[in-house]
């Protein structure tokens, strides 16, 4: 991501003055005084106002944004865009030639190169009478063309045609990046799902079901538990959720727990009120709570300690699981959070994803100094933190 998006600066920076020597070559520059920087200003505001609409790839409505805004740039006729199949977009007057758009383009579809052809008109009011044909690339893989109309095709106009192409080239791939990523979190989403174990399904209903003559509301209180959890943890919409509604599914995960295993497992909980309205990742604390149960309950017959507890720390807010269980080799650790996640133990978890697949979206959401940090030893139990900004700007609840 961080290369694209010094290519696309780099872009930036170098088909400016190309435009702006082009501008100036048509009478519209002067010396380097004011003139030349209010080119340069132009430019970038032109700029600026295109770049977003091809954010979210090459698509028609987006097309038809952004077209007024590169012949703006280009200062052509007419400027056409196309994909491999259609026109897409058609800004200018002269829209009798609109129709011969994807027939201009088909060699640079074909070859990925630009060319210039003769336009016939019959109509001699009509400026346009070549075009500038240059393609759209992604990956090396041309997607479509842009096209440049007018009387003439001065050396000027094709370069500056050709780094506009560009530069739309760099939009167009941190457009796919952007889809990229949003593929990956919902992958990683679905892998967190799936982590649910089904034997806490199977054992939560179980333990529902023993209840039902014994203590029919207690059965019933358990049911509305389960359902509140299962509902919660297969949302299917937002990225984020508040740090209040994080907890609200774990409490509901650890009193299916405790109903459970009773005495074995003990929970405290030390939550500061004001970081409650925090904005958090989906599903970012639950797993973490999973493995504290699974370690804090393994091959022990005293009771289990689970502690959570978030606190304020200043422009962040700092969230710790821990359990007094087993513990974990520090080395282990560092290969899990890399990536090694160990094989499927015994009851179907696969010990390890948890931890990977948070840290892995703490990083990608707040950057890498917000990773997880794991303290841990054989036989001194687990503590998970987790560090989030209070606020970070596109992260909000939903």
């Amino acid at each position: 991501m961080n290369v694209v998006i010094a290519v696309a600066v780099t872009l930036l920076v170098t088909w400016i003055p190309a435009l702006v020597w082009w501008r100036r070559q048509q009478g519209r520059g002067g010396d380097l005084g004011g003139p030349a920087r209010r080119a340069t200003f132009e430019t970038l505001h032109t700029a600026s106002r295109a770049a977003p609409a091809f954010r979210a790839g090459l698509t028609e409505q987006d097309a038809q944004k952004a077209a007024r805004h590169l012949r703006a740039l280009l200062d052509c006729p007419a400027l056409a865009i196309t994909d491999g199949e259609r026109l897409l977009a058609w800004d200018g007057e002269h829209e009798h030639h609109a129709e011969a758009a994807l027939e201009h383009a088909e060699v640079t579809l074909e070859n990925g190169r630009t060319q210039v052809h003769d336009v016939g008109c019959d109509l001699l009011d009509c400026p346009i009478r070549r075009v500038v044909v240059v393609p759209l690339a992604t990956d090396d893989r041309v997607v479509g063309s842009l096209a440049a109309y007018g009387d003439d095709t001065p050396a000027g106009l094709i370069r500056a045609a050709e780094e506009v192409a560009q530069w739309v080239d760099a939009q167009l791939e941190l457009a796919e990046l952007d889809h990229s990523r949003t593929l990956l979190m919902e992958a990683e989403m679905r892998a967190l799902r799936a982590q649910i174990s089904p034997h806490f399904i199977y054992n939560s209903l179980t333990t529902i079901a023993s209840f039902v003559r014994s203590d029919p509301e207690r059965a019933r209180e358990l049911l509305l538990e389960f359902a509140g959890f299962t509902r919660y943890s297969f949302r299917r919409h937002g990225d984020f959720t508040t740090l209040a509604e994080e907890l609200r599914s774990i409490d509901r995960y650890l009193l299916l727990q405790r109903a459970r295993f009773g005495e074995q497992l003990r929970v405290t909980l030390r939550i500061a009120p004001e970081v409650l309205p925090v904005a958090v990742p989906f599903l970012c604390l639950q797993p973490l709570v999973e493995n504290a149960v699974r370690h804090g309950l393994q091959d022990r017959s005293e009771p289990g300690l689970i502690t959570i507890v978030a606190e304020d720390a200043g422009s962040d807010c700092v969230i710790s699981v821990e359990d007094d269980g087993i513990g974990m080799d520090p080395e282990e650790v560092r290969r899990l959070l890399a990536g090694d996640v160990r094989p499927l133990t015994d009851d179907g978890d696969s010990a390890g994803i948890g931890l990977a697949n948070v840290d892995d979206r703490l990083r990608q959401v707040y950057g890498p100094e917000y990773g997880l940090a794991v303290e841990t030893g054989p036989g001194a139990g687990t503590k998970v933190i987790v560090r989030v900004p209070k606020y970070r700007p596109g992260v909000t609840a939903s």
